[in-house]
């Protein structure tokens, strides 16, 4: 079965789905100003987007790992994460502090996710 990549670059592709899976690059904020929370609230919004984009959404996600340069932030990114995960849809996650590639970058999010049975 063929891989389908979507935004491919030279370093990474932002999608690709193979067999139904869809599978995200890590997401990050492009406004770094924002606080842990914004930043948060802005990653998911590209989570929604491109999964929307990859015929999926939250209530499909299989995994997800979230990557935070200080687990001071875990809070902040928790309150965030609670208003917007599908409640009866929470997938298994895991959480860890992890030096960032950008400084600036507060918080990191990659997933997996099914594609809808229609798509």
């Amino acid at each position: 079965m063929a891989v389908i990549r979507h935004h491919v670059g030279k370093r990474l592709s932002e999608i690709a789905i193979h067999n139904g899976t869809v599978y995200l690059a890590g997401q990050i904020a492009e406004d770094t100003a924002q606080d842990a929370a914004g930043q948060t609230r802005e990653v998911l919004g590209h989570i929604d987007r491109l999964l929307q984009e990859a015929g999926s959404d939250k209530t499909h996600l299989l995994s997800v790992q979230i990557y935070l340069a200080d687990m001071a932030h875990f809070p902040a990114m928790n309150a965030v994460w609670d208003e917007w995960v599908a409640q009866g849809n929470t997938p298994p996650r895991a959480t860890v502090e992890a030096k960032l590639a950008n400084p600036d970058c507060l918080v990191e999010i990659v997933v997996v996710a099914a594609q809808k049975q229609n798509s």
